[in-house]
């Protein structure tokens, strides 16, 4: 009993062994219970299950609110608003990458719940090093305070182009050094196949897991704005993690509603980049400006809401009139 209440990374060991308890239940009811048959996740079925987990993931956050008080609690809202918020680029790459390999909608839903494992592990490792890299000099955040302004005022200017995954060096090395079906095999991401030249069976790979690579490598690539945005807000591993773990539990539902009305959103990439104009800013502003007075976590909260809201009116505003595609991609 006394492992339970050791200190680890800064909070009692028993509070991270009540989260990861939480993630694997909720994660094995998804996968055993709620969609063992596979089949497309219609759009009502997509936000109810979105609507299923911010509701878990706010409830969450009252017992962080509880357990370490209401500063933290608030910075726990704060960056499970942003990682919530940033993640809708993360959909947009998700739907080219299924686009690209050709997976059915039927086949989406259980590849992306089991991605959620490796970002569980790999947002685990980063901010992990970013935790000791901050613990060991705070300097380090101004650096992340700054690569958060540059990387807002790059997404501001930057163009409308696609990227092409066919170019890209990862999905060309995978194609080239695993051998890899040239159909699907159902949910499966290994099977057994004859070889072309010798007739021997060996094993496979089927273009499902080759997707479900590409996805969790552009997860890690997107961390690397999220993860500094939650360190500019709070500094406590827990808070970070928790908060960003689950944001992106719900991302996968909320998926094959938001991959519909992508298009819808185009406007929403100008006030994401004002967030993190704005967070990287904010760490300037309170050290330099404020004689180190930390920004107030409500006022931080509310500046965010009210960027984003407004990208996402705006958003949906210009595009009224426009007509909504099915994640399938036809119109509906």
């Amino acid at each position: 009993m006394e492992f339970l209440t050791t200190d680890w990374l800064g909070t009692p060991a028993w509070f991270w062994l009540a989260f990861l308890s939480l993630v694997t239940l909720l994660t094995a009811f998804d996968l055993g219970f709620l969609h063992r048959e596979d089949k497309a996740m219609g759009i009502g079925e997509s936000l109810k299950l979105s609507a299923f987990y911010i509701t878990i993931a706010l409830l969450f956050g009252v017992w962080v609110w509880l357990e370490k008080g209401a500063d933290l609690g608030m910075k726990y809202y704060t960056g499970f608003f942003i990682e919530k918020a940033l993640s809708i680029d993360n959909i947009f790459v998700i739907s080219l990458v299924f686009g690209f390999f050709a997976i059915p909608a039927r086949y989406q839903y259980r590849a992306l719940r089991w991605g959620i494992i490796g970002v569980i592990v790999l947002r685990g490792i980063m901010i992990a090093a970013g935790a000791a890299l901050v613990a060991q000099a705070y300097w380090v955040l101004y650096i992340f305070a700054a690569f958060l302004v540059f990387t807002g005022v790059k997404m501001f200017f930057a163009g409308d182009a696609q990227p092409d995954l066919a170019k890209n060096p990862v999905v060309r090395w995978l194609s080239t050094h695993l051998r890899v079906t040239k159909e699907l095999h159902g949910q499966r991401f290994f099977v057994t196949v004859p070889d072309e030249r010798t007739g021997r069976m060996v094993r496979a790979t089927t273009p499902l897991l080759l997707a479900l690579v590409v996805i969790n490598l552009a997860d890690l690539v997107f961390a690397v704005d999220s993860v500094p945005a939650i360190f500019a807000i709070t500094t406590d591993t827990f808070v970070v993690y928790t908060s960003n773990i689950m944001a992106i539990l719900g991302l996968r539902a909320l998926y094959f509603a938001l991959s519909a009305m992508i298009d819808r959103f185009h406007y929403l990439k100008y006030a994401l980049a004002a967030v993190l104009v704005f967070i990287g800013s904010k760490i300037f502003v309170a050290d330099f400006l404020l004689g180190g007075d930390k920004f107030p976590p409500v006022a931080s909260l509310a500046v965010t809401f009210a960027l984003i809201g407004a990208g996402i009116g705006w958003s949906l505003w210009k595009t009224r009139d426009s007509v909504p595609v099915s994640a399938g991609g036809s119109p509906q």
